[in-house]
């Protein structure tokens, strides 16, 4: 603070006041100059006294949102929080939270071939001498074996399973849930489950389509993707109130949006005009796609451990533990009922365009066309479809496959990205 001045009352105080003294200097000239005022500085000292806050008392904290502890197993989220095993809530933002980190969506390619290859082995006979001979065995080549990233998603979308479906809804077997209650699984239900199962990843089909019916209304952009008769709260709330020692609750990441067989056919197909003549393999695989909760007890710690537990088989521990699992009323239950949905391709709903209804209703678009109108409204294609991104790649399958390409560190960009100088080129 700045402190004015005093005013002079009159010139002669101001002259007898500026004459000399017996010391020989007056005191100096006062001057309405602020450099020359009085500071008054309210350090950060002084503020928090004045605030209550003395010496050796510490700040409050600032608020911070609750992190759980987990660890990264293989890609996938394991925790063994206490909190999270006993609060419902917790559970669920922290499965929400854990959602916003995408899986890996990768393609591997893998060509081999066997050749016969012949070795001379020497043998010594009963009466002291040796033979030699010539014999032939056969040898698998590994030509090719290469990964391609194709981790490119919008969502997620989460989901639950329909109250039909077989799953593990707590137990260790397989449940369909009903009004009546929970109920066992028939074996020749669980088969039919997962043959739709394998057949539905193949589609390329959201995990919320139950049959191949339904896929019509599935697949719309306002398809019901909630399809138990619980929320995910709810479900969260049922696992924590669980006394079971080896419980566990499992949260899936699903990709869908391409037809993957049809697109390994075509890459498949594309490795054989190269040409190769070899053994082929070529598939799309999903990993650090699943975050289990566990809970927080040294029995469940120690299984969640890949040594421990290889140690407790080789000394038969384990099979007393699955023992306690298997038939103790506080053993294991598991809870697969939900997850999220990660779309390669989608149709969302946007304002009918000026297109022509009666040209595009009930029909695929076209190949350069991103827009469907049906009935129920307009609807506009996001992501990349599979065809776009096969003729994007061919070029750099087929070179990698011709030049025997060998890495388990997958390929981000084609070869015709990678060019810097081209990108400046006029029309490139």
């Amino acid at each position: 603070m700045i402190l004015p001045p005093s005013y002079k009352q009159h010139e002669e105080q101001d002259q007898e006041f500026n004459q000399p003294g017996p010391s020989g200097s007056g005191p100096p000239q006062f001057q309405d100059d602020p450099a020359s005022a009085i500071l008054i500085d309210f350090s950060d000292d002084t503020l928090a006294h004045s605030a209550g806050i003395h010496h050796g008392e510490e700040l409050p904290p600032g608020f911070a949102p609750y992190e759980a502890e987990y660890f990264n197993s293989g890609g996938n989220i394991i925790s063994h929080d206490h909190h999270l095993n006993s609060d419902g809530e917790a559970l669920y933002r922290f499965l929400l939270s854990q959602s916003t980190v995408n899986p890996e969506f990768r393609l591997h390619c893998r060509g081999m071939h066997t050749e016969t290859r012949y070795r001379h082995v020497t043998d010594r006979q009963p009466d002291g001498r040796t033979r030699t001979r010539r014999e032939s065995f056969t040898e698998t080549v590994v030509d090719f074996d290469f990964h391609i990233d194709a981790s490119q998603f919008s969502g997620p979308v989460h989901w639950s399973v329909d109250d039909s479906e077989p799953v593990y809804r707590g137990g260790l077997v397989r449940e369909i849930d009903s009004p009546e209650g929970k109920r066992e699984a028939t074996r020749a239900e669980i088969k039919l489950f997962k043959g739709w199962l394998a057949d539905r990843t193949a589609r390329g089909l959201p995990p919320w389509v139950t049959s191949v019916d339904a896929w019509s209304d599935g697949t719309s952009p306002n398809a019901t993707v909630l399809k138990s008769s619980r929320t995910l709260r709810q479900w969260a709330d049922e696992y924590c109130a669980s006394p079971k020692y080896l419980k566990e609750f499992t949260y899936e990441k699903v990709v869908y949006g391409w037809n993957i067989r049809q697109l390994e056919n075509a890459i498949r197909a594309s490795i054989l005009v190269a040409p190769y003549q070899g053994n082929i393999q070529v598939q799309f695989k999903t990993s650090a796609s699943t975050i289990h909760i566990r809970p927080d007890n040294r029995l469940s710690r120690m299984l969640s451990n890949g040594w421990l537990k290889f140690l407790s088989i080789i000394l038969l521990v384990f099979p007393f533990i699955w023992l306690f699992k298997r038939f103790h009323s506080r053993g294991g239950g598991s809870w697969s009922v939900c997850g999220g949905a990660y779309a390669l391709k989608r149709w969302v709903p946007v304002e009918p365009g000026a297109q022509d209804v009666s040209t595009l209703k009930g029909r695929p678009p076209p190949a350069e066309d991103r827009t469907l109108v049906t009935q129920d409204g307009s609807s506009s294609l996001t992501g990349v479809r599979e065809g776009e991104w096969f003729r994007k790649w061919q070029p750099t399958i087929v070179r990698a496959v011709c030049n025997r390409y060998q890495s388990s560190t997958p390929i981000y960009q084609t070869a015709e990205e990678d060019v810097p100088a081209a990108q400046v080129l006029d029309g490139y």
